[in-house]
């Protein structure tokens, strides 16, 4: 029983510092991609005897320690419980929803058999898109509590956006969750073991338009530029965020990041095999005592990870931000018949028994 316990307690630590290194990792990718991608410099004015170690002193130590020292302020007639629960409820429901994403494949221990996932939830797609919803109340509270018309309005876009986006995504997923027949993540990760057509089986081959559908919903999910209208700066000076400073803007700046990180770990295991290789058995593979299968796979899935967090980065560097009515149009009139249309030609694939 003690030592149930102590695994337990050990994978939710590793479960934290996995997903905090992730976000920490995505933040400086962000500060010098973003000065690579706009040809400067970046972040190099911290430095330890003139190191500033590619910006990471400016990105993890000093902009935190900077953000910790500012005056937390409080806007005119609003409670302090209200204004504190918003930054809260953005992050808190993200960090949950990274337990259930296996990270790798089981190991093998002193006759156990360990899965790397910190909540075994047969259900675990659910949970996750039901801990994303949570997350959305932070942000409307936010806007709604700060007592300015700028985060009142950031927050009603927030409202519309994630809502809207949110069914667009839950439709896309359908499709390949058909596929799958089930909901269980690690079970989803076991399925796209082997090959489909000559081709790995994962899901981005066996339902392609789904996952580019839930990709670009995942991101309008997240609020990153092209889809950052409710904070944009040139038309609401920072949305919902206007009236944050201190910890609690660290709150919001972490919650963010994290989204980034949960949703590349959910586009990695639907899509793109989880741990798994392609053409390639990782779990087969121990010799000599060691598991070189579980050390590959969680390789593997890591690699797969960073690859989408730093696609985010890019995109959002790269493209434009929509206008609002061009936002809810590429929704309701392009993404959402698409959904729909690809949902039912899957549903038909799978009648016919094409993925058998």
């Amino acid at each position: 029983m003690l030592v149930e316990f102590g695994i337990v307690v050990l994978k939710a630590v590793v479960v934290l510092v996995v997903l905090l290194h992730f976000a920490l990792f995505t933040i400086w990718v962000e500060r010098k991609g973003s000065a690579l991608i706009q040809d400067r410099v970046g972040a190099n004015r911290a430095s330890w005897f003139g190191f500033d170690l590619a910006g990471v002193l400016n990105t993890i130590v000093a902009d935190p320690v900077k953000a910790l020292l500012k005056e937390d302020f409080l806007p005119k007639g609003t409670s302090q419980l209200m204004h504190s629960l918003g930054p809260f409820l953005a992050v808190f429901p993200v960090l949950l929803s990274f337990a259930v994403i296996p990270l790798g494949p089981p190991i093998l221990w002193d006759g156990r058999e360990i899965s790397l996932q910190l909540a075994e939830l047969n259900a675990g797609v659910l949970y996750v898109f039901a801990m994303g919803s949570l997350a959305t109340y932070g942000v409307v509270l936010a806007g709604w509590v700060s007592n300015n018309k700028f985060s009142l309005f950031g927050g009603l876009r927030a409202t519309a956006q994630m809502i809207s986006y949110e069914i667009s995504m839950g439709i896309s997923i359908i499709g390949v969750l058909v596929i799958y027949q089930t909901l269980d993540l690690p079970s989803i990760v076991e399925y796209q073991r082997g090959t489909f057509l000559g081709l790995p089986r994962w899901g981005v081959f066996l339902n392609p338009i789904g996952f580019i559908l839930f990709f670009f919903s995942m991101m309008a999910e997240t609020k990153r530029a092209p889809f950052d209208l409710p904070e944009s700066e040139s038309e609401l000076v920072a949305g919902y965020l206007t009236e944050y400073s201190g910890m609690k803007f660290l709150l919001f700046w972490l919650g963010e990041f994290a989204e980034i990180v949960v949703a590349s770990a959910l586009i990695v295991v639907l899509f793109f095999g989880g741990w798994q290789l392609p053409y390639f058995d990782v779990a087969s593979i121990s010799s000599g005592g060691i598991q070189w299968g579980v050390i590959l796979g969680v390789a593997a899935f890591m690699l797969k990870v960073a690859f989408f967090c730093v696609l985010q980065v890019v995109v959002r560097w790269t493209l434009p931000r929509f206008r609002y009515d061009q936002l809810m149009g590429l929704c309701w009139k392009i993404m959402f018949p698409v959904a729909l249309v690809n949902l039912l030609a899957t549903v038909v694939l799978v009648l016919s028994g094409f993925y058998a």
